[in-house]
């Protein structure tokens, strides 16, 4: 049983790092047979799996079809932004009081790297989820992080990058760097105003590849 239930683990990790990845993106089928084949795994632990992702909210089993990965409507996508402007508003105000020199000078890092990705999607998304990342990490709340935690399902359902291309990566990263700054000058006001911003731009940014 204890066996049984490490494969399901197993497989569920695999099946979420694909999907984190963009190897399955919303709307995909997940066929368990051919996931068994690509992990080494029975179909029992498979299915496993894909149940556990479906309490998730992650995948969602549609009849006649089987499980899928969800995809969410244009009013979800709007609420998400909603509550990641709030927390992340809140993250850069924060870090605009605690963090310290080494982690604006990680943002500032990563945020450069983004810019080094030569306009490849998959890695300037990569480092723009790790720039986020350390932006909630230096506002030094425990509960926000938590609260971040949450939205990270619901996250990667928002599917493809919206870095696709030269022009893009330098917008988004210009908004990092008014965020860093403010941050590194202490302007909680600042950081908050940049973070909300940069939101607002990203949703109508994602809302205009949806239409």
């Amino acid at each position: 049983m204890a066996e049984q239930h490490s494969q399901g683990e197993a497989a569920y990790l695999v099946i979420l790092s694909a999907i984190q990845s963009g190897d399955y993106v919303p709307g995909d089928r997940l066929r368990e047979t051919e996931i068994a084949e690509r992990v080494g795994l029975s179909r029992t632990p498979i299915r496993e799996a894909l149940r556990k992702l479906e309490g998730d909210g992650i995948v969602e089993h549609r009849p006649r079809v089987g499980a899928v990965v969800r995809q969410l409507e244009h009013t979800e996508v709007v609420e998400l932004y909603e509550m990641r402007l709030v927390l992340e508003r809140t993250a850069a105000e924060l870090a605009a009081k605690h963090a310290i020199d080494a982690e604006i000078d990680e943002l500032e890092a990563l945020n450069a790297a983004i810019v080094d990705t030569n306009s490849d999607p998959p890695a300037a998304a990569a480092f723009n989820q790790k720039f986020h990342q350390a932006l909630y990490r230096a506002a030094r709340n425990r509960f926000l992080l938590e609260a971040t935690r949450s939205m990270n399902n619901a996250l990667m359902l928002l599917g493809p990058t919206t870095l696709a291309d030269e022009g893009r990566i330098k917008s988004v990263c210009q908004q990092h760097n008014l965020i860093v700054d403010a941050i590194r000058a202490a302007d909680e006001e600042a950081a908050g105003a940049a973070a909300e911003a940069h939101l607002q731009s990203s949703l109508r940014h994602r809302l205009s590849l949806m239409r």
